[in-house]
């Protein structure tokens, strides 16, 4: 079996902040549940780091 190359958040609709994924489906009319890329699996892949 393959490892996702995605982990899901949640997030307040209001106020954009990260909350805990079991809070935002408990309230689904204010949050919303998004998959985010893990590290090297973004669109970014191909960019040049921004660390200085």
């Amino acid at each position: 079996m393959t490892e996702r190359k995605t982990f899901d958040v949640g997030r307040d609709s209001r106020s954009g902040q990260f909350i805990t994924v079991k809070e935002a489906t408990n309230r689904p009319a204010s949050t919303t549940v998004e998959r985010i890329p893990k590290s090297g699996y973004g669109d970014t892949k191909g960019e040049p780091s921004r660390r200085k």
